[in-house]
């Protein structure tokens, strides 16, 4: 059974930083793609930035210069290091695995990042 565990949410101030955790059991590791995202009250769910098999990384342009996505494959674990944030960062925090050659996703059950002003 394929788990992800998010961790590392929290309070925080503007400018300040967090960073989330994303610890996967239950499959294979490397050869994956992972995400994260966010959703915020009222709102969809949107992509904030991605890792490959191959440690190349995507951001939405919202976070580009501030976030930094990465992973040790060693612990099974993916990060999201969240510099100057801001109060528009306030979201719950998913991270989403993507199975290599067959695509079948899964999904964590979020962390809550809160940034006040």
């Amino acid at each position: 059974q394929v788990q992800l565990v998010e961790s590392g949410g929290g309070l925080v101030q503007a400018g300040g930083s967090l960073r989330l955790s994303c610890t996967t059991s239950g499959t294979s590791f490397s050869y994956n793609l992972l995400d994260w995202y966010r959703q915020a009250p009222g709102k969809q769910r949107e992509l904030v930035a991605t890792i490959y098999s191959d440690g190349n990384t995507n951001y939405a342009d919202s976070v580009k210069g501030r976030f930094t996505i990465s992973r040790d494959n060693a612990q099974n674990t993916v990060y999201l290091q969240m510099n100057s944030l801001k109060p528009e960062d306030t979201a719950a925090y998913y991270c989403r695995l993507v199975k290599a050659y067959t695509g079948i996703t899964y999904w964590g059950k979020g962390t809550l990042v809160t940034v006040s002003s």
